[in-house]
């Protein structure tokens, strides 16, 4: 009894939810009859599909031969519940499935939304900037991505799908199993899970989403530093025209190494009020963001935990007042802090290359990283070696 008490509660849930999603839009999915299918079962599994094909004949037959049931009770069992699963299921057999995401592509970007900020008053870790960042991205990508070609979903034993071309986001999509979604002219599939409190994730699959993320992360910005950390946009309030004519000059050169470089480090220095924070804003805006650089500027605590995404192929990282942060480590000062080691393995390309996980995005990244300090004196000379910083500048001028 207990056991029937269970599938009959399951029943009802299956029941309420089916009807929920026939209620906000879904349609049962009619599987349709594909000769060139059923010949390739015919030719590659005969055995099976003749046997199938005989007990589906055999229970009919069974049925309709009945002799202590009336003709018409014969007739109403072939539209019982029984009768009508076995002839679904051998309908489901001789017709191909429903297309579904292909997992063999190796371009994967996921995310959960809402993201959940865990933070406490003594720390506020920059993970959940990050997977801000990573939610975002993936938002932005559906809304590049517009209305897909086929959404369905799997419930209760039976295939549904979505009208397309009522299709208007996906917070009106209801999801109580997994959606599949597919993007014929993007070659890009989209798995979206429901979880709890109404929170769901997104995951997109392609052969190569690269050039859809670069669009869909265009003119972003990070900033990671303790409450002041979010996700948003550069802003710059001088111009680069405003700067005197010898730093034109620099960005100009800066601007030809950008282009012709997959790596480029910049340090720039001298005494407060030059104008050296404004001018790595000015770049940033001006020159980075339009050639699809997504701009980290990053705190001395930041720096330490932080890796660049693998999913983004243009990265800006910007640091504000180096020399307090890569100290010559013959200075005692500098001995009690990794910092120094950690934008050296950054400027090297070493701590997130050296292993590169068998899943996700690969991409040969281009990174820009540009560096302001008031002196290169307090500098490691390991960071000005040559094949670390590739231009140093000095601006001598009182700009702000």
């Amino acid at each position: 009894m207990e056991f029937d008490y269970f599938r009959s509660n399951d029943n009802i849930q299956n029941n309420q939810n089916r009807q929920n999603l026939l209620a906000s839009g879904w349609r049962p999915l009619q599987r349709d009859l594909d000769w060139g299918f059923l010949w390739q079962l015919l030719s590659n599994d005969s055995q099976e599909l003749t046997q199938r094909s005989l007990n589906i004949a055999s229970n009919l037959a069974e049925i309709l031969g009945r002799n202590n049931y009336a003709w018409w009770a014969n007739l109403l069992s072939l539209v019982s519940e029984n009768t009508r699963y076995e002839i679904e299921k051998y309908w489901n057999y001789i017709t191909p499935d429903p297309q579904s995401p292909d997992h063999r592509y190796k371009d994967i970007i996921s995310t959960e939304t809402p993201i959940l900020q865990f933070v406490s008053r003594n720390s506020i870790p920059i993970d959940y900037v990050l997977n801000r960042l990573q939610e975002i991205t993936v938002l932005r990508l559906l809304e590049v991505l517009g209305r897909p070609d086929i959404i369905t979903q799997y419930h209760s034993e039976r295939e549904f799908y979505y009208p397309v071309e009522k299709f208007i986001n996906w917070e009106r999509i209801d999801v109580i199993n997994t959606v599949y979604a597919y993007w014929s002219k993007h070659d890009v599939w989209l798995q979206a899970e429901t979880y709890d409190r109404g929170r769901r994730q997104y995951t997109l699959m392609s052969r190569n989403i690269s050039p859809l993320v670069n669009k869909a992360t265009q003119d972003l910005a990070v900033m990671l530093s303790g409450y002041q950390s979010r996700v948003g946009k550069v802003f710059s309030q001088f111009p680069i025209r405003t700067f005197p004519a010898d730093i034109q000059s620099f960005t100009d050169t800066v601007q030809q190494a950008i282009l012709n470089q997959n790596q480029l480090a910049v340090v720039v220095h001298g005494e407060p009020g030059t104008g050296k924070t404004a001018w790595t804003q000015a770049v940033a805006k001006e020159i980075l963001v339009p050639l699809g650089y997504v701009i980290f500027i990053l705190d001395h605590d930041a720096i330490t935990n932080f890796v660049p995404p693998t999913y983004l192929e243009r990265i800006c990282i910007i640091i504000n007042e180096a020399d307090n942060l890569a100290q010559n480590r013959a200075f005692e000062v500098a001995q009690y802090s990794n910092k120094t080691e950690h934008i050296l393995s950054l400027l090297d390309g070493t701590l997130y290359q050296s292993v590169i996980d068998e899943a996700g995005i690969h991409l040969k990244q281009r990174l820009v990283v540009l560096m302001t300090c008031n002196t290169t004196e307090r500098l490691d000379p390991a960071m000005l070696r040559k094949g670390r910083v590739d231009l140093i500048y000095e601006f001598t001028q009182r700009f702000v």
